[in-house]
């Protein structure tokens, strides 16, 4: 009569354990990696959404590759598109945190923040300088001008070029026409009067940092001192922002890249980093550079300084990762910002690493003068309320 082995004596049969534990070996190591990666902790792990207002920032969190980075880190953001100034002045105790697109935005929130004792931790992950978005022959006329300097190309035409802001407020102030000023040459006709034109100033932080850098102009270089000063100074200079009526939508960037830009949109005010992500794209899609999209750099020039404030606790993990997280802020710079490694330090290289890692031109700016050129706060919402007649 034969006896059957138990299942335990059957597993360890020396024969039984030579097949199976080897088999057992890939499993674990699998399981171990894993967990060492947190892959297998993902589904354990709540994922904590942040609700937070912000303007043109809120392009970085639609991409999808930031997406994928901060899901690994078990945090989703849902934003809620506004204006910088519509942030600064309205209710904002429903958000996790906001992310205005300038200094004067954060300092109303943050100063509001303080006086009611709330939680307010502010994040400085990157700058991006004020910049005018134009097209090529409109940039060779104010070449043939004097007014605007192409920066060093290694070769082919330049995208880049610098543009002297006090002989282009002289063009401005005189009403001229860009037919006044040759743009026939290039074979472009337009009878209407050279302006640069911007987003909402009642809304957008880019109208009111170019609000700043004409009143610096146009004060020979000095910040208004008073109240007093920003009155007379933005009564003077409104021409020079709005002489051609109502000025663009939020959305200003959106119709200079469309096809029919050149039709539409002459020169805006934009920032930086929407042109570098704009080229970027174009060259992954094309293989070059839209060569007939250029930037003007203004001299003096400014550079934007976003804030990403967290209201609540919770949102200081957002806050943190934009700081010092590698892939994120790598994944920063692809999308055309200048990041920072803390405060008041210059921007690091990283910018233009990614934009010489691609065969792109890196532009040539002067150093960060933000603070030192923009008009206080108060004064600043003086003369913006002034020049574009803001409600609030």
């Amino acid at each position: 009569m034969t006896v059957l082995s138990s299942p335990v004596k059957l597993f360890l049969r020396k024969r039984f354990l030579r097949i199976f534990v080897p088999l057992m070996v890939f499993p674990v190591l699998g399981l171990g990696a894993l967990v060492h990666e947190d892959y297998l902790l993902l589904p354990l792990r709540p994922v904590v959404t942040l609700e937070g207002s912000m303007a043109s920032k809120a392009e970085l969190f639609d991409d999808e590759e930031v997406k994928r980075i901060l899901m690994r880190h078990n945090l989703r953001v849902h934003s809620t598109v506004s204006s910088s100034r519509e942030i600064a002045v309205h209710e904002i105790s429903q958000y996790d945190f906001v992310f205005p697109s300038g200094q004067p935005a954060a300092e109303l929130i943050m100063a509001e923040r303080r006086s009611g004792n709330l939680h307010a931790a502010e994040y400085l992950p990157f700058v991006s300088p004020i910049v005018i978005a134009t097209f090529r022959q409109y940039a060779q006329t104010l070449l043939d001008n004097g007014v605007a300097t192409p920066q060093a190309s290694s070769g082919g035409d330049p995208l880049y070029y610098d543009i002297d802001m006090k002989k282009f407020f002289a063009l401005v102030r005189e009403r001229k026409s860009w037919n006044d000023i040759g743009i026939t040459r290039h074979g472009a006709p337009n009878g209407n009067n050279i302006l640069a034109h911007t987003s909402d100033m009642c809304e957008t932080n880019s109208a009111g940092t170019y609000l700043g850098l004409a009143a610096f102009v146009e004060n020979q270089g000095k910040v208004v001192a008073n109240g007093a000063e920003a009155e007379a100074l933005a009564k003077r200079i409104k021409p020079l922002l709005t002489e051609l009526g109502q000025t663009a939508p939020k959305g200003i960037f959106t119709p200079y890249i469309a096809p029919e830009g050149a039709g539409i949109t002459l020169l805006v005010v934009v920032y930086e980093h929407q042109y570098l992500a704009y080229q970027l794209s174009f060259q992954a899609q094309w293989g070059r550079a839209d060569s007939q999209r250029v930037l003007l750099y203004p001299s003096p020039h400014f550079v934007t300084q976003p804030e990403l404030i967290a209201l609540k606790s919770r949102a200081d993990r957002l806050g943190e990762l934009l700081m010092k997280d590698p892939e994120l802020r790598r994944r920063t710079a692809e999308l055309g910002y200048r990041l920072l490694d803390g405060p008041g330090v210059p921007p690091s290289q990283d910018l233009a690493r990614v934009l010489t890692e691609r065969h792109f031109p890196v532009p040539v700016t002067e150093g960060d003068n933000t603070r030192s050129l923009m008009p206080r706060v108060d004064d600043l919402e003086k003369m913006i309320k002034i020049i574009a007649g803001c409600r609030k």
